[in-house]
Formats: structure tokens, C-alpha cells, sequence
């Protein structure tokens, strides 16, 4: 036995068997995510699934579940009133998941695709076939059941289960800003607390060191089940048992080639976990704290301070490629929130679950540090946005920054110096590199399109959908583009689905002048209105005849006030860099013969179709006339109103047509003499 733990001690320290382990995981890796091609079980015209429900996700819209059948499926309703374990008979078509139709944007296709989930499935009809048979199951529908009872249950199941579902959205916003959402998740913390206190309960048992760890592996290993595997409780976990081994077996492995067989081990068991955001945080951040272990010395406010800063100089990089922004402040709020969420808010939520009658002082704690939250989010001048990097960029951020903190800690200087030029030079690249573009972007049923000149930003109309904000993603796809101001913001005409999240953009870019149409103003622009002299935002009204000059972009408004609201829409004429464009808001058919009477409009090179290809407008005179080379169709996916109508289809096909239901967001860039043409997804 000893002869076999010494080979096995030389194995494990020697070079090559690590080298070698290396090389091997990443084949594995690249084998498993790029070669091999996962394909569905199920038939596409199937329409009725049998499966165990594994999760359960609350949404805007309902609820999202989880079942486990031939492969797991994503299940949409409206009311779930079923429980973990519960075999269920499902009826509703498979629907392939969607891509992210706006530029930069977060994939659920792709995320369901890395979780072997192929399909989603709205439900018309669910059916209970059996009630749950699974202890582990039943233990968490319990826990689930009894946290319900609670007013804090949503932090409850936050900071104990690991579902931040329950938790407001603007709320998980407020913290993402701030940069300390990752402490409305299970991490490494909790673990950490757990084991203290269990192992401190193990010893005044006067149990065993070995007897006690494996005892606490075992609960933790519960935990990890309870919680769906968290990619921080899965590297702590896994951690904690190979530090455990490496002690009880005198196998002497330092502790960051403890962590690089952590790393490899947790690739095997999911390869997928290289596109995880978290698995990308957690990872690094983790190698550069074990890396520099023996610098973290002081008291325990020196010690968080040095953690803050090294965890937020190593989360640039990451902040930049997936949040094309990071927040300067991060690192004061992280000394404030992160002892105050170890010492209080983790331990009084367990105690809560034991102590009921702390529920309410555990809630008022929260609302309290909530608001914080939402106040510290008016600090604006501490988030800098930067432009979207390559993953190549990426590494070579976190290479510079691994010497800018072996740097720091000797007292020098140079590699501190050059991190601060290449983030200046990053923040300012767009004033260096002229760039001339635009954006029809997808919004559903409704119409927003950008326009980008040598750093000057045009955005007309903003989209907008009842109980669905999709600005959120509009704002990121400008933030990755490295917009930090829009000049000019053209609001068409006064309908929701052209305007209605403007407010949305006051509250996430300096935004410079508001152009409204020359129509009455109903209540929502009045709204509006209100903001934009709370905010001391120049506004103006837009008439017929009045020109604007935005670096390569020239823009005119051509018609004037009609009665009706779609009529009096702004109709904008461009030329950008020598090719006309045409967007005709809402407009009908009756302002197309108006143009066509009043000005030369031959040969547009980009017309953007009025009212979402609507038979309202889209003439075949006015086609005709206008003779446009592209067309676009700002429009939802099977929308209600069935548009865009066949008619102007016909009218429009002898030009090339692209539509936001169909193309997703569509881009148009110009450099040098060619036009670079994208679409989301392409």
C-alpha cells in the first residue's frame, strides 16, 4: 500500500503528468464542444412528452421548467401547480430555441444547446401521472413549501437553494451595476460558513478530524444537490476534497496544482463549462487569489481589501466581454456588502429557516441593503463602458493584469502604468478608429434603428412592448459597440411600440437632444417630456423642412403634421456617405403620394418600410418611384397583425428584402467604398 501511495505521490507531483493531463483535457474539451455534433432524440413532429420534473424557474410570463424525458426539455406555462419529481404528460409543439436576434446579446440557443437541451415546448396541456417518488425530491419540495410560508422567501431561496428566479429583475440589475450580484448567488462564502460551523459542532461532539470531514463532504455533497450544482460550489467542493486527500495521504501538492486538478477534473465532467460565465469568473478570479495566498496577509479588513481589488482588477477583462462595462466603485461597495452578506445576511438566513421570527428582521435587512443598492446605481460616473473584445484580447488583459498584481505587490509600477494606458486607449477607440454604420434592430413589433458616425450617435425610435422591456438588450448592443452618448434621439410619432422605452435610454446613456413630431403630444410623450426637464434634456420639435448634420450623416424631415398620429410620423431622409436612406415611421399611403408630390426621391438605397410592412402603406406607385435597392421590415415574429402584408411583399420584390423577423437585427456598415452587411443572427 505504501509503495502504490509513493508511485502515486511522484505521479501527481511530476511535471509531465500534469503537462500531459493538460494536453489530454483540452483535446477532450475541444472534441466534445467543437467535433462532435449533438443532435435531438425526439422527432420534431412529436407532440406528446413524458418526463420527470427536474426544475422549476419562475418567469415574467409564468414559469419555466425543466423536465427530464429521452433528454431534458424546457417547458413553458402559464400556472404550475406540480412539484419537483412529478412525472407529468406534456402536450404543445417542439420549438426550436431561439438565437439572439440583436448584436452581442446573450444566446439561449446556444445556452440550451451546451446543456444537451434541444427543444422548448409551450404547453397546451399538462396532466400529472405520477406523484413524486424520489426522497431527495420530496426533501426539497418540503424546503420549497416551507420557505413559501416566508416573507423573505425569495432571499431564502436566493442565498439556500441557489434560485435567483424569485428575485426582482430591476433588483438583480441594481446589484449587476454595482458589480455584487454575485452575492445574491451560492458561493464559495456559504461553503465556507457551512463548513465552520459544521466542523466546530463536529469538534465540541469530540469527533474525529477524518470522521468529521467526511461527514461534512457528505452534507455539503446534499447541499450540492439541493442548490443544482453551482459552478462555485462544484470548485469549492471539489477543492476541499483533494486538499482533504492531499493531507491524509502526505501527497505534498502545492495548492495551485490542487486547483489546476480541480480545473481539469470539473472540464470532465462538463466540457461545455468553458462557454459558463461563471465558470469563467469563478475560475480565474480563484487561480489569481491562490496565486498570491501568501501576499493576503493582514487583518481581516487588509486582507478584504487586497481580495477586493485583486478580484476586481481580474474581472476587467470578463466585465468587458460579457458586460462591456465595468463599475470603478465595485471595489468600495464590494468592502461595504461582502462582510456584511459573510457575518449577517448567509448566517441569518439559515437561522431564519430554524428561528422563524427572525423572518421579518432578515427582510427589513434586505429591503434596507436593497435600497442602497438602487441609491449607490445613481453613481453613474464610476461605470465606464468599453467596446466588446475578442476572446484573444480577453487573454491577453488577464496575462498583463497577472503582472499587475505581482507588480503591486513588490511596489512597482510599469505594468500597473500600462493596464491604465490600454484602458484609456480602449475607452477612447472609437474616437481614433472613424467608423460610419447602422442598425435596424430587432424589437419585436416595433421600430428602433441606429445610426453611427465617427463617434456621434443616432438612435430613432426605441421600440417598446407592453410587460416586456426590450430596450435591455438594445442598451447592451450599443454598450458593446462602445456608445457611451446618443446625440440625437428621433421619437417618430408618439405609438408605444415606437417610443415606449425611451425612458430607458435617459437612464443608461447622455442622451443630448430629443426630437419629437410636430403632432399634439398624447400622454405618453408627455411622460417623456416630464423626464426630459427633470433631467434638463434639450428637446425641440421636428418640422417639415429642418436639417441636422451628424459627421458623415445628414438627415432632413419631410413631412409635416397630419391628423391622425401614424401619418404625422417623422419621416427622415438621409444621405450616409453618399447613400440615401429613407424611414418612413407609420406612415400611410396617402403621406407616400404626399413625398412623391413634393420632392425628388428616386433611387433610395435603404428604405426602411413604413408601419412593419402594414397594407397601409407600401404603394406600388410609391415603390415605383422611390425604386429603393434594399427594403427593410421592422416586425415581430408571428405577430398578431400579420404583417408584413403579402401585397407589399409583391410590391417590394424587385429589391432585396430584409426582415427583423426573419434576419434577426440587420447591420450596414461602410468602409471604403464597399457596404458590409450583418444580421443577428447571421
Amino acid at each position: 500500500m505504501i509503495l502504490y501511495l509513493n508511485r502515486l505521490k511522484i505521479i501527481l507531483q511530476s511535471k509531465l503528468f500534469l503537462v500531459i493531463f493538460l494536453i489530454f483535457t483540452c483535446l477532450y474539451v475541444f472534441v466534445a464542444v467543437k467535433v462532435i455534433k449533438y443532435e435531438s432524440k425526439f422527432n420534431f413532429n412529436e407532440t406528446k412528452f413524458i418526463g420527470q420534473v427536474v426544475r422549476i424557474k419562475i418567469t415574467d410570463y409564468g414559469y419555466s421548467i425543466t423536465v427530464r424525458s429521452k433528454e431534458d426539455l424546457v417547458v413553458y406555462t402559464e400556472e404550475f401547480p406540480y412539484q419537483l419529481g412529478d412525472t407529468l404528460l406534456i402536450e404543445g409543439e417542439l420549438n426550436p430555441p431561439s438565437n439572439n436576434t440583436v448584436f452581442n446579446n446573450f444566446n439561449y440557443k446556444e445556452y440550451l444547446y451546451q446543456n444537451k437541451i434541444f427543444y422548448t415546448v409551450s404547453a397546451n396541456n399538462i396532466k400529472l401521472l405520477e406523484e413524486n417518488q424520489n426522497i431527495f425530491f420530496a426533501l426539497k419540495n418540503k424546503l420549497i413549501k416551507y420557505m413559501n410560508t416566508f416573507k423573505s422567501h425569495e432571499y431564502l431561496k436566493s442565498f439556500i437553494l441557489g434560485d435567483t428566479s424569485y428575485l426582482d429583475n430591476d433588483l438583480y440589475e441594481s446589484y449587476q451595476i454595482n458589480g455584487i450580484c454575485h452575492l445574491l448567488a451560492i458561493g464559495s462564502s456559504h461553503i465556507t460558513f457551512l463548513s465552520l460551523f459544521l466542523l466546530f459542532i463536529f469538534k465540541k461532539l469530540k469527533c474525529n478530524e477524518s470522521f468529521s470531514k467526511i461527514i461534512l463532504f457528505l452534507i455539503i455533497f446534499l447541499f450540492l444537490l439541493l442548490t443544482d450544482y453551482p459552478i462555485s460550489i462544484v470548485r469549492v467542493y471539489l477543492y476541499m476534497i483533494l486538499s482533504f486527500l492531499n493531507k491524509k495521504l502526505n501527497l505534498n501538492l502545492s495548492s495551485i496544482k490542487l486547483f489546476i486538478f480541480v480545473l481539469l477534473i470539473t472540464l470532465f465532467i462538463n466540457p461545455f463549462y468553458i462557454y459558463h460565465k461563471g465558470f469563467l469568473y469563478s475560475y480565474s478570479i480563484s487561480f489569481i487569489l491562490i496565486l498570491n495566498k501568501d501576499k493576503l496577509t493582514g487583518n481581516y479588513l487588509m486582507k478584504l481589501l487586497k481580495i477586493s481589488f485583486i478580484s476586481f482588477l481580474y474581472s476587467i477583462p470578463f466585465n468587458i466581454y460579457f458586460n462591456f462595462s465595468i463599475n470603478l466603485f465595485s471595489i468600495i461597495y464590494n468592502l461595504f456588502y461582502v462582510p456584511i452578506f459573510n457575518i449577517v445576511v448567509f448566517p441569518i438566513s439559515l437561522l431564519t429557516l430554524i428561528f422563524p421570527f427572525l423572518d421579518n428582521i432578515f427582510y427589513q435587512i434586505m429591503n434596507g441593503l436593497n435600497y442602497l443598492s438602487y441609491f449607490l446605481n445613481d453613481f453613474t460616473l464610476g461605470i465606464i463602458i468599453l467596446k466588446k473584445i475578442s476572446l484573444l484580447i480577453l487573454i491577453i488583459y488577464l496575462v498583463i493584469i497577472t503582472y499587475v498584481i505581482k507588480d503591486w505587490f513588490s511596489k512597482k509600477k510599469k505594468s500597473f502604468l500600462l493596464l491604465l494606458l490600454i484602458l484609456i486607449f480602449h475607452f477612447y477607440i472609437n474616437d481614433l478608429v472613424p467608423n460610419d454604420y447602422f442598425v435596424i434592430i430587432d424589437v419585436k413589433q416595433g421600430d428602433s434603428s441606429l445610426f453611427y458616425s465617427n463617434n456621434k450617435t443616432v438612435l430613432v425610435d426605441t421600440g417598446g412592448i407592453f410587460n416586456q422591456q426590450v430596450s435591455k438588450k438594445t442598451i447592451l448592443m450599443l454598450k458593446s459597440f462602445g456608445i457611451k452618448k446618443i446625440d440625437y434621439l428621433f421619437l417618430t410619432h408618439g405609438d408605444y411600440d415606437h417610443m415606449g422605452d425611451s425612458i430607458y435610454f435617459l437612464n443608461n446613456f447622455h442622451v443630448s437632444n430629443v426630437i419629437f413630431n410636430s403632432n399634439e403630444m398624447n400622454d405618453l410623450e408627455q411622460e417623456l417630456l416630464g423626464e426630459l426637464k427633470l433631467k434638463k434634456i434639450k428637446y425641440s420639435i421636428g418640422y417639415q423642412g429642418m436639417t441636422y448634420t451628424v459627421n458623415n450623416l445628414k438627415i432632413k424631415l419631410l413631412n409635416t403634421a397630419y391628423q391622425d398620429e401614424n401619418d404625422s410620423s417623422l419621416v427622415l431622409y438621409m444621405l450616409f456617405n453618399d447613400k440615401k436612406i429613407l424611414l418612413m415611421g407609420d406612415a400611410s399611403k396617402t403621406v407616400e403620394q404626399d413625398l412623391i408630390d413634393k420632392y425628388d426621391l428616386p433611387n433610395i438605397d435603404y428604405l426602411k418600410v413604413g408601419h412593419h410592412g402594414s397594407k397601409t402603406s407600401t404603394s406600388s406607385n410609391f415603390v415605383d418611384v422611390v425604386n429603393p435597392k434594399y427594403s427593410i421590415i421592422s416586425v415581430g415574429k408571428n405577430n398578431l397583425y400579420n404583417h408584413p402584408n403579402a401585397e407589399v411583399l409583391a410590391n417590394l420584390s424587385n429589391t432585396k428584402i430584409y426582415r427583423t423577423d426573419d434576419n434577426g437585427s440587420i447591420l450596414f456598415k461602410f468602409k471604403k467604398n464597399k457596404v458590409i452587411i450583418k444580421t443577428s443572427p447571421s
